[in-house]
C-alpha cells in the first residue's frame, strides 16, 4: 500500500496562513488523486480540496478563494495553501490518496495520520 505523512499544521491567528504538505510513499502503480479532508470536534469529516494527477482541482464552498491545492507528481506530494484563515477552519486535517496497487491495479485509498490546524480569533 501507500503511506501518507502530513506536516505543516500549527496555531495561527485569524487572517493568517499555513501550508500543509502530504508525501506519499510505498508500493503502488499510480496515484490517481490526492486530497485534504478535515474534522472538527463533534463534526463529521468533510472534504476540503482534491486534485487529480492531471491537475484538476475542486474545493469545498467554504474554502473557495482562500485555499489552494497543488501537487508535485514527481515527489508524490500534495500541498494545501491556506490563506485568510478563520476560526471555523480549526480542525484536524487529513491527507487522502486514491491509488492503484502495483500488482492488481485495484483502486484503493489511504489516509494520513492528520495534522492539527488551530486558528485563534
Amino acid at each position: 500500500q501507500v503511506q501518507l505523512v502530513e506536516s505543516g499544521g500549527g496555531l495561527v491567528q485569524a487572517g493568517g496562513s499555513l501550508r500543509l504538505s502530504c508525501a506519499a510513499s510505498g508500493s503502488f502503480f499510480s496515484i490517481n488523486a490526492m486530497g485534504w479532508y478535515r474534522q472538527a470536534p463533534a463534526r463529521e469529516r468533510e472534504l476540503v480540496a482534491a486534485i487529480t494527477n492531471g491537475g484538476s482541482a475542486n474545493y469545498a464552498d467554504s474554502v473557495k478563494g482562500r485555499f489552494t491545492i497543488s501537487r508535485d507528481n514527481a515527489k508524490n506530494t500534495v500541498y494545501l495553501q491556506m490563506n485568510s484563515l478563520k476560526p471555523e477552519d480549526t480542525a484536524v486535517y487529513y491527507c487522502n490518496a486514491v491509488f492503484q496497487d502495483q500488482l492488481f491495479r485495484r483502486v484503493l485509498d489511504a489516509w494520513g495520520q492528520g495534522t492539527l490546524v488551530t486558528v485563534s480569533s
